[in-house]
Formats: C-alpha cells, structure tokens, sequence
C-alpha cells in the first residue's frame, strides 16, 4: 500500500485549487488492491441534472482506467426501493458481470444541519450497499435537502458484490463541497470526481491512468 503521508500530501495538493476537500477516509485493512471491472455509479440526488452530470463524469473516468461502468439513472427507479428490490437488483448485477457498486450522497450540512447530523459517527459504517442506499434514499423524495446552504457534506463508498467473496464495503471517503452554489455544477461535479478518482489511485484500488 502507498505510504499514507504521500497520499495526503496529494490530497491537499489537489484541494488547494478545488472547491471539494477529503475530510475523512477509509480503505478496508482486508484490502490491498482492487481492480473493479464493472461498476454500477449511483449518485443519490433530487437534481436530476446534476445527478445525470456526475454519474457521466465519474463514468467517463473509470472507463478511462479500464473499468466499465454503468449509470443508476438508467436502471434505478427514484421511488423508494424496499429491500427485496435491493437484492434483485444486486441479483441481476452480479448475473450481468457486475462487481462493484460506488455511492455517492450527501450527509450533512455545515450551516444548517445540528451537530448531531453533520458530524455523524463516520465510523458508523454501513457494511452492504443495500442498508447505505435504503438508509439513505429518502434524499431523491426531498428537493431541498440541501438547497440553502453552502457547504455540503459528502461521501462516497465502494462495494464489492463479487460473487466469489464476501460482499463488503471496500472504501468511503467524506468530502466538503465549499459553497457549490456559487460556482457552475460542472466545475463542482468535476472537482469532486477528480477528488475521487485521485485517492482511489493513491489507494489502489482502481487502475492508474494509461499514459498516452
């Protein structure tokens, strides 16, 4: 595994110009390092635009490194999914060659929110994607969420559903979207991404950029 201080030193790097920062990470001790080769992005959101937006993005990036990726706009349903439909999805993942699902959500609020829900136990963690997204899903139903603030508290997780192994959480990491509505969704969502994408390298667990 890379040391953990060069990653950092790379996170900052990448912060320092963007409007997203890595406040927390976290990479299953289990894990040294993960190739996924298909991938299901889901980004749960009541914006349909931008939730179309940055599932493309972080698509277009993981298909850059050799993972094919599919879009939770195209196979989810934004009603609330119980938990046998979870398992049927799950199901039909894995029978189509799928073995990795990412999740993006927003948690929190700086301004708004109580203490109590912006900082939430990060170590609370949620072991399978269906309770994560069962937990959470409520966020498609309730467009303002997080409509009047300006600083979001995000995070993304990484499941494994590979048939031959346990399926477990792989990595999650909470990110700080500063003041997102006063800059274009296309640089908020591209700097997120790029975020991502980089500490996923860093940690191996998607495959480097090929060098042109």
């Amino acid at each position: 595994m890379k040391n953990s201080f060069f990653l950092i030193f790379i996170v900052i790097l990448i912060s320092s110009c963007s409007s997203s920062q890595l406040s927390e990470s976290w990479k299953n001790p289990d894990i040294d390092i993960y190739e996924p080769y298909k991938v299901l992005v889901v980004g749960l959101t009541s914006d349909t635009v931008a939730r179309q937006q940055f599932e493309n993005k972080l698509k277009n990036e993981l298909e850059l490194r050799d993972s094919e990726a599919i879009l939770s706009v195209n196979i989810l349903k934004a009603d609330k999914m119980t938990e046998a439909d979870l398992d049927a999805l799950e199901s039909q993942l894995l029978q189509d060659g799928y073995d990795t699902i990412l999740l993006t959500k927003v948690i929190g609020i700086e301004d708004k929110v109580s203490n109590a829900k912006v900082k939430q136990d990060f170590w609370d963690t949620h072991k399978e994607f269906k309770d994560d997204y069962l937990k959470h899903q409520d966020i498609y139903n309730n467009p303002d969420y997080y409509n009047k603030y300006k600083v979001y508290k995000a995070e993304t997780s990484m499941y494994c559903i590979c048939p031959t192994k346990d399926r477990q959480l792989i990595w999650k990491g909470n990110i700080s979207i500063t003041d997102p509505q006063s800059q274009s969704i296309e640089k908020t969502i591209n700097d997120y991404v790029r975020l991502v994408i980089v500490v996923l390298e860093e940690e191996q667990l998607i495959k480097p950029l090929k060098a042109e």
